[in-house]
């Protein structure tokens, strides 16, 4: 593809060199060729990557006040973005493959134009395959599930029947959707466990990303929704009922229990624990391994933007360290005391 065509397709501007220069794809500066495409987010990288073999360099307007003039330039206010936009346009489409000999597809199945089924993976009955979708070897799609348009299901991964994805959504190996949330009641009588209902649906709207081994249950009577844009990293583990915002980030070993909810935007970042029926409002920073108790609701109110919480319940870093410091210095005080008294 031409630079033009990027900068028609992505914007920006076109600063210095050629449209007709080719691009095949993204690199780092170190590795780049003549034919890649490279980034720089501020004068010290803009320097090296202008130094550098690469085809064209993305920067900011303004970083610096002159090019070399043997180098392509293209400005744009996001570089990071527009290098991230341009590595997605670049990539090749891998052929569809149809369905492959060994694959397995149940019956009133309804599937879409250029799609691809690898081998051994199963389609059950009335499910329904969106156009250029791709399920790899190894994945089961249950019974009357909907996956829209330009999908990626990756190898074992399992997707439960009352599931539902939208266009563009991308499920890493080992993921399981839909399962049984994980709800019973308890008898008063002999302390045994009935499972509670696990009835209801799951709903993954468009363009969310799942990572592997990553897990999210099914609404008991209701639904769990996963809303537009939401990126989950790996090993994360969403309970029955809850309501995931637009654009939200999910980071590693993150555990949120049923019919619990987080806002527009929100940042949760690795090995954060939140409890059942708790809210987390929108465009709240959770920093790793805090806690929202259950019943709780965390907030932006009152707070400065970027605000990161922290600790269990989670608050204020800068309060928690405040906290941490007074806990050390009364420490401290009752040892000194200890050692005048000679205890």
């Amino acid at each position: 593809m031409t630079l033009g065509e990027l900068v028609e397709r992505l914007g920006g501007r076109l600063a210095q060199g050629s449209a007709d220069q080719v691009i095949g794809g993204v690199n780092s500066t170190v590795l780049a060729g003549p034919d890649d495409l490279v980034f720089a987010q501020d004068s010290a990288s803009a320097t090296d990557a202008l130094t550098s073999i690469a085809g064209a360099v993305v920067l900011r307007p303004g970083l610096l006040h002159e090019y070399p003039p043997d180098k392509v330039v293209i400005e744009t206010p996001q570089p990071r973005l527009w290098f991230s936009k341009a590595a997605m346009t670049l990539k090749p489409v891998p052929p569809p493959k149809n369905i492959m000999p060994r694959a397995v597809v149940g019956q009133n199945v309804s599937l879409g134009e250029d799609i691809s089924i690898g081998e051994c993976a199963v389609v059950e009955n009335n499910a329904s395959i969106g156009d250029r979708t791709r399920i790899d070897a190894g994945a089961v799609i249950g019974a009357g599930v909907r996956i829209g348009n330009d999908c990626h299901i990756y190898p074992r991964a399992v997707i439960y029947p009352g599931t539902t994805l939208g266009d563009r959504v991308v499920v890493h190996a080992g993921v399981v959707l839909g399962a049984d949330g994980f709800g019973y009641v308890r008898d008063s009588t002999n302390g045994a466990y009935t499972q509670f209902p696990q009835q209801g649906t799951l709903v993954i709207e468009d363009d969310v990303e799942i990572g592997a081994n990553t897990t999210i249950d099914r609404g008991a009577l209701a639904e769990t929704r996963i809303r537009r844009g939401a990126k989950i990293d790996n090993l994360v583990h969403i309970g029955h009922n809850c309501d995931i915002g637009e654009d939200v980030i999910l980071v590693a070993l993150t555990g949120i229990s049923g019919s619990s909810s987080v806002g527009k935007g929100a940042v949760i970042a690795g090995q954060v624990g939140i409890g059942d029926h708790a809210h987390v409002g929108e465009g709240v920073i959770l920093g790793g391994q805090a806690g929202v108790l259950s019943g709780k609701t965390v907030t932006n109110e009152g707070l400065k933007p970027g605000t990161v919480l922290w600790g269990t319940p989670a608050r204020p870093l800068k309060q928690v360290l405040r906290e941490i410091a007074v806990l050390g210095r009364l420490a401290k005080g009752r040892r000194d005391k200890s050692s005048e008294r000679g205890d």
